[in-house]
């Protein structure tokens, strides 16, 4: 039994159909509403939560093999019920920020949790992505509205990951030997800078989009409502304040993994237009 966690989500629901075509075997899907869950034909739907450790051990019955969103709720407290229900293996989405920007809050976060994993007794595959293309919808009420996309950084160019392949490199790791204790840091295939990424929006969508960029402070102001000031910070560092050669490397590990290439930015934007129209 496999059990994805973050189903509904954009890695989840992707690996879902790809461990359902692939003939995986039993798969679960949890969810926190499963009345409002789509999920392939065949793969069993669980309700859970993870801020409530204890309502997720239904779900973990019988389960082998995990697919882990981390930061969702108490990393340890649900490790620890994995391995009470005897799992056995745990691909274990972080992020690249890991390596590339250690010294941010949220990357030492990210961190903490792959040593729990690392010393849970459980084996492990972790994932490290960059950017995911799925930011992007942060854009979409802007662009419905026709309005113009502002963002600072328009020019620095990330080599943004289309969430599929992260979800393609999982299924490899829960299905085949040879990735258990493996760390891999997942990219797309190319850097793709945000005034880009708009215009193979546009291309996609067939019409203009306006865009603007705007310097740090005005980001930080717009982010700091949301996020808060210190996330605001970390994430506006990520985007360009603090960019380095390794957060914006290209690398062939999808490929590597899965045997196909990595899905280039205006793939997901084609796929994804009608959530901008």
């Amino acid at each position: 039994m496999i059990l994805v966690t973050g189903a509904t989500g954009n890695i989840g629901s992707a690996l879902l159909r790809e461990l359902q075509a692939c003939g995986a075997g039993p798969i679960r899907g949890l969810t926190r509403d499963a009345a409002r869950a789509a999920f392939p034909e065949g793969v069993e739907v669980v309700e859970g939560d993870f801020a409530e450790t204890a309502s997720l051990e239904p779900a973990l019955e019988g389960v082998r093999s995990l697919f882990l969103v981390s930061r969702l709720g108490s990393d340890a407290d649900i490790l620890g019920a994995a391995r009470q229900a005897g799992v056995e293996h745990v691909v274990l989405v972080s992020s690249i920020t890991v390596q590339t920007h250690p010294h941010l809050s949220p990357a030492a976060e990210n961190l903490a949790v792959e040593r729990l994993l690392q010393d849970s007794g459980m084996a492990w595959t972790i994932l490290r992505p960059t950017q995911f293309a799925s930011n992007a919808l942060m854009w979409a009420a802007s662009i419905r509205e026709k309005e113009t996309v502002r963002m600072p950084y328009a020019d620095i160019g990330l080599p943004t990951i289309h969430p599929a392949d992260i979800a393609s490199v999982t299924r490899v790791a829960l299905t085949e030997p040879g990735h258990r204790g493996r760390t891999y840091a997942l990219t797309g295939p190319e850097r793709v800078t945000a005034r880009q990424q708009v215009g193979s929006i546009a291309a996609a969508l067939g019409q203009e989009v306006p865009f603007a960029e705007i310097g740090r402070e005005e980001a930080h102001a717009r982010m700091a409502t949301v996020f808060g000031a210190e996330a605001a910070d970390a994430v506006l560092d990520v985007m360009g304040g603090d960019v380095n050669e390794a957060l914006q490397q290209v690398r062939d590990t999808v490929a590597q993994v899965t045997g196909s290439p990595a899905r280039p930015f205006r793939q997901w934007a084609s796929e994804n237009a009608t959530a901008f129209r």
